[in-house]
C-alpha cells in the first residue's frame, strides 16, 4: 500500500512531538494521549503527571529570530488550547486537576520545558 510522502516540515513537527513525548516521559509523565483534535483546537501531547492532568502544546523554531518557540503561543492560540481541554476534562476526566505546559524546541533539539506556562482563566 503506498502512503503520501509527508511534507518536511510535517516531518519536523512529528519528530518535535516525539522528542517531546519522550522528554516528559522521561521525567516521569505518563502519555494519555497524542494529537487530541477537536473543531475548536487541537492539544498536542495530554500526558499524566502524578494525579494532574497536563496538556502540552510542543512549539519548534529553527532560532529565536522572532521570539522563538514559546513566544509563538499567542493568547488566540492559548484560547483554542484551553477550549480544548476544556472539552477533553468534561468528558474524561471532570474532577481531574490540570495544568498547561510548553516543551520549546529550538535549533537542534534544544529543549525548554515550561510548566503551568498558562492559566485557563
Amino acid at each position: 500500500m503506498d502512503s503520501k510522502p509527508t511534507a518536511p516540515h510535517l516531518q519536523r513537527g512529528i519528530s518535535t512531538e516525539q522528542l517531546a513525548c519522550e522528554h516528559l516521559q522521561a521525567s516521569g509523565l505518563k502519555l494519555l494521549q497524542q494529537n487530541y483534535r477537536l473543531k475548536i483546537g487541537e492539544i498536542d501531547l495530554i500526558m499524566l503527571d502524578g494525579h494532574t492532568i497536563v496538556f502540552v502544546e510542543v512549539r519548534y523554531r529553527k532560532n529565536n529570530r522572532y521570539g522563538g518557540a514559546l513566544h509563538s503561543i499567542d493568547p488566540r492560540k492559548q484560547a483554542r488550547i484551553i477550549r480544548t481541554a476544556q472539552h477533553y476534562l468534561q468528558y474524561r476526566a471532570p474532577d481531574a486537576q490540570a495544568r498547561f505546559d510548553v516543551v520549546a524546541v529550538e535549533g537542534s533539539n534544544h529543549i525548554h520545558w515550561i510548566r503551568n506556562a498558562f492559566e485557563s482563566g
